[in-house]
């Protein structure tokens, strides 16, 4: 399954020759590699068009995207410092557009409640960013309070070693995060939704910075929120 997008857009849909094999029949079999990139396809596609109606959360999802792609650089250099910028910065900015700017009212493009968008949601809906984005919050004062945490860390010397150790322990928390999910959409559902939503969480950067990047002239038109017409054209259809 493929997109049908133009380059730097944030208005994109699957096709519909797409969606039809998407819901086609069990019994039709189909490659491997061809079916997790049409469950790839049906997350991001449910993702954009029910979590980010608002073009300031947009926005910040290119912010956000932008950075990542730059700690992903970072990552090979000093990984410390690419986990302080990705959490730092870039989940920062993603999540106060969840939190902030992103409507928690009815979704009347969807025709879906609040409460049932984050009952449906495949990664970590609302409930699940505070408890990460708590132990997140909390890391900086465990290493402040207890420099070795238990031994695990050599005792930071000066405000730089307090960095590193941070941006280490954040690390951790990043891909523990991105684990413990997947394997929990395992049981949930099955691994292929597991392996598919990690594939995206890790991937997302690139796509947003690509469907994201003109959420700020829309901005700078006066337009607060995306009328997502692309959506009602295409067809109101869930996973």
């Amino acid at each position: 399954m493929e997109f049908s997008e133009d380059s730097c857009s944030d208005e994109f849909t699957p096709n519909n020759d797409a969606i039809s094999t998407t819901f086609a029949s069990d019994a039709q079999e189909k490659p491997f590699f061809r079916e997790l990139m049409e469950t790839l396809t049906v997350q991001r596609w449910d993702d954009h068009r029910y979590y980010h109606h608002s073009r300031i959360n947009q926005a910040l999802h290119l912010v956000s995207a932008l950075c990542f792609i730059a700690s992903y650089v970072i990552l090979f250099v000093d990984p410390a410092m690419a986990a302080l910028l990705a959490w730092g910065i870039s989940m920062t900015s993603r999540q106060c557009g969840h939190f902030f700017f992103e409507p928690h009212t009815y979704d009347r493009v969807n025709d879906a409640s609040h409460q049932h968008k984050e009952e449906i949601k495949i990664g970590y809906n609302l409930r699940r960013k505070v408890v990460l984005m708590s132990a997140w919050a909390i890391i900086p004062l465990v290493i402040w309070f207890s420099p070795s945490v238990g031994g695990l860390f050599e005792p930071a010397k000066g405000f730089g070693g307090y960095l590193h150790n941070v941006g280490i322990a954040w690390l951790v928390l990043g891909v523990g995060g991105l684990i413990f999910r997947s394997v929990h959409l395992f049981f949930l559902y099955d691994v292929k939704t597991g392996v598919v939503w990690a594939i995206k969480i890790l991937t997302d950067p690139f796509h947003d910075a690509k469907i994201y990047c003109k959420a700020p002239l829309h901005l700078m038109r006066g337009e607060l929120m995306d009328p997502m017409l692309h959506v009602q054209h295409q067809g109101k259809w869930v996973n």
